[in-house]
C-alpha cells in the first residue's frame, strides 16, 4: 500500500501542478485559488528566491537560472516536444509487453490505431504552417476575416515584423513572427497554434485523450484480473462487505503483478482528465467563437467596462473599406456594426473625426452588449476550424448593434 500511495500521490501532484502552471492565468480562473497558486509559482516564490539570492550573491544565481529557464520555456527548441514523444513511447514500451498477449484481436487493432494517431497528428501540428503572415501571404489572411473594430482595428502594423496585421493575427514572441488567428504558442508541439494547424492540434488532443482513456480502461481491467487471481471477491468497485485494508492489499498485488502495466495505468488514469480538460477548454473557445489570445483581450475589455471608460458607436451599414488596410472582399458572413474604444478620462471621445462610425458615443458596461462577429454559431465555428478557406458568404448577415447579437441558428 505504501508504494501505491506514494506513486499515486506523486502523479496526482505533478498533474495538478502542471494544470496550475499552464492554465492558472486563464480569465475564467481569475479570483480563484488556482490563480493564486499560479501567481505563487511564477511571482511570489521567484521573488522570494530572488530576494535571498540578492542578499547572498548579489543576484548572480537567479540571473543565470532565469536566463536558462527563459531559454528553455520561451526559446523555440524541441526539448518539450522530445519529452512528450518520450513520455508516449516509453509508456507504450512499458505497457505493451505485458498487455499485448492478453488483448483480443479487436483490441489489438483498435489499440494499434489509437497508438499511431497521436504521432500522426503531433507531426502534422508541429510541422504544418500555423499561418505565418509574410508579404506573400498577407493578402490571403486579410481576406479571411473582417476587422471587428473592437479587438482588431485596420491599419495597425506589427512593431517587430513591420507588416500590416491581418484581423485575428498576433506576433508570437517565441517564434518571432506574426501568425494568422493565433491561439497560443504550444511548447509541446514547438510551434504556434494558428489558422493553419489548429485542427491538427485539436485532433492531437482528442487522439491523446482517447489513447490515455482507452489504455487506462484496459489497464484497470488487467489489474482487476490480476487481483482476482489472488482473491475471487475482488472488484474495482469495492464490495460493501470488504474492508478497505483488504481491498488495497489486493489492488496493490494487481498492480505489482505487472509493474509496467500497473504503473502506466496509474499514470494515464490520473493524467487523462488533464488532457480532456484541455480539449474541453478549446472546444469551449470554438463554441464562443474566440481563441485563447482573444479571450484575454475580451477580459481586458471587461476590466475597461468595469472602470466606465469603454464607449461604442454605430458603423455605417454601407461602410467603405480602406483600400490600403482592408481586403476588398472577405469570405466571412458578418460585417462589423460598431466600433469600441477606450478613453483615459471616462468621457466619450471628444475629437472623434479621426475615428470611424457615426452618431453619438454610448458607454458600455457589459461584454454581452458587444457583438463578437467571429462567433457565427458552434457548427459554423467548427467548419471554420476544420475546413480552411471555407466561404460563408451565402449566409451573409449584418450584425445587430442594439441587441449585441445576431439572428442565427441556435448553438448546439
Amino acid at each position: 500500500m505504501g508504494l501505491l500511495a506514494n506513486v499515486a500521490l506523486f502523479v496526482l501532484a505533478i498533474s495538478f501542478m502542471t494544470f496550475v502552471a499552464f492554465f492558472g492565468r486563464l480569465p475564467a480562473l481569475r479570483h480563484t485559488p488556482i490563480a493564486w497558486l499560479h501567481r505563487a509559482i511564477w511571482v511570489y516564490i521567484p521573488n522570494g528566491i530572488l530576494a535571498v539570492d540578492r542578499t547572498l550573491t548579489g543576484g548572480r544565481i537567479t540571473a543565470s537560472a532565469g536566463t536558462f529557464g527563459y531559454n528553455v520555456w520561451y526559446g523555440r527548441h524541441p526539448t518539450v516536444l522530445i519529452f512528450y514523444i518520450l513520455l508516449l513511447s516509453v509508456g507504450e514500451i512499458l505497457y505493451l509487453p505485458g498487455a499485448w498477449p492478453r488483448l483480443s484481436r479487436f483490441h489489438k487493432v483498435a489499440g494499434s490505431i489509437a497508438i499511431i494517431l497521436p504521432y500522426v497528428f503531433l507531426y502534422l501540428a508541429a510541422f504544418s504552417d500555423p499561418g505565418v503572415v509574410t508579404p506573400a501571404t498577407q493578402a490571403r489572411y486579410l481576406s479571411l476575416y473582417p476587422y471587428d473594430f473592437t479587438l482588431f482595428h485596420p491599419g495597425q502594423d506589427c512593431r517587430t515584423c513591420h507588416t500590416l496585421k491581418p484581423p485575428r493575427s498576433k506576433h508570437c514572441v517565441v517564434c518571432k513572427r506574426c501568425v494568422a488567428k493565433l491561439d497560443h504558442h504550444c511548447v509541446f508541439i514547438n510551434n504556434c497554434v494558428g489558422y493553419g494547424n489548429q485542427h491538427w492540434f485539436l485532433l492531437l488532443l482528442l487522439s491523446t485523450a482517447l489513447l490515455t482513456t482507452y489504455g487506462g480502461v484496459l489497464g484497470l481491467r488487467m489489474i482487476s484480473e490480476n487481483a482476482r487471481a489472488r482473491s475471487s471477491v475482488f472488484s474495482l468497485w469495492k464490495h460493501p462487505q470488504q474492508s478497505w485494508q483488504h481491498y488495497f492489499i489486493l489492488l496493490t498485488y494487481g498492480i505489482q503483478s505487472d509493474v509496467g502495466v500497473g504503473s502506466v495505468t496509474l499514470l494515464v488514469v490520473m493524467t487523462s482528465p488533464l488532457v480532456w480538460g484541455l480539449l474541453g477548454y478549446h472546444v469551449y473557445l470554438i463554441y464562443c467563437g474566440t481563441t485563447t489570445n482573444e479571450s484575454m483581450k475580451w477580459q481586458d475589455w471587461q476590466a475597461e467596462m468595469d472602470d466606465g471608460v469603454a464607449f461604442r458607436r454605430r458603423l455605417p451599414l454601407q461602410r467603405t473599406r480602406h483600400p490600403r488596410f482592408e481586403a476588398s472582399w472577405s469570405r466571412w458572413p458578418v460585417e462589423p456594426a460598431q466600433i469600441l474604444v477606450r478613453t483615459t478620462d471616462g468621457e466619450p471621445p471628444r475629437n472623434d473625426k479621426s475615428l470611424p462610425g457615426e452618431g453619438h458615443w454610448e458607454r458600455v458596461w457589459h461584454l454581452r452588449d458587444i457583438e463578437n462577429i467571429y462567433d457565427i454559431g458552434f457548427w459554423d465555428n467548427l467548419v471554420d476550424v476544420f475546413v480552411p478557406n471555407h466561404s460563408f458568404r451565402a449566409d451573409a448577415q449584418p450584425a445587430d448593434l442594439e441587441r449585441g447579437k445576431r439572428n442565427r441558428k441556435s448553438k448546439a
